[in-house]
C-alpha cells in the first residue's frame, strides 16, 4: 500500500522533491560496489545530485570518493532528502535523525514501510515517500 493510493498526488510530490533536491544523504548506503545502494547513490550522481553517503560501519571509507558520515546528526550541514536504505525496523531512528537534523523530506527505498515512523515525520513537516525507488521513479518522471 502506498501512502498515496491514487498516485497523482504521490507522482506530483517525487517530481518536486526530485527537481528540488540537490544534496540527498543515502543512509544505508554500501561502500560494495554491487549492493542496490551504491548503484542508487551512483545515479544519484550521475543525475547531477550532491549524495552523502551515511552508514557507521563504513566510517573511514569512501563511496567513489564521497566519504561516509555516522549518521544523520554527523552530517555538519542541509540536506534537501534523507533517501534511506534500512530494514524497516531502523525508519524510526532513521526518522528521528532526520527530525533532529531539520531535514526537509524522506525517501524510503522500495520495500521499505513503517507507517507509524512516516506519520510522524509528517507531524514534523517532512514531505514523505515511502516504497518507491529513487532510481526508478527520477527515470520514470524525468527520462
Amino acid at each position: 500500500m502506498r501512502d498515496d493510493p491514487d498516485g497523482d498526488g504521490e507522482a506530483a510530490l517525487m517530481r518536486r522533491l526530485l527537481a528540488g533536491a540537490r544534496t540527498i544523504a543515502v543512509v544505508g548506503a554500501s561502500p560494495d560496489p554491487w549492493r542496490p545502494s551504491s548503484g542508487i547513490a551512483r545515479f544519484l550522481v550521475r543525475a547531477g545530485y550532491r549524495v552523502i553517503p551515511v552508514n557507521p560501519t563504513a566510517l573511514g571509507r569512501d563511496l567513489d570518493g564521497m566519504p561516509f558520515r555516522a549518521g544523520l546528526r554527523d552530517l555538519g550541514e542541509r540536506v534537501d532528502l534523507v533517501n534511506v536504505f534500512r530494514r524497516p525496523e531502523h525508519v524510526p531512528a532513521v526518522v528521528d535523525e532526520a527530525i533532529a537534523i531539520g531535514a526537509p523530506a524522506l525517501w524510503l527505498q522500495l520495500g521499505i514501510r513503517h507507517p507509524q515512523a512516516t506519520r510522524r515525520a509528517r507531524e514534523h513537516g517532512m514531505a514523505v515517500v515511502a516504497d518507491r525507488c529513487i532510481s526508478v521513479e527520477h527515470r520514470r518522471l524525468f527520462g
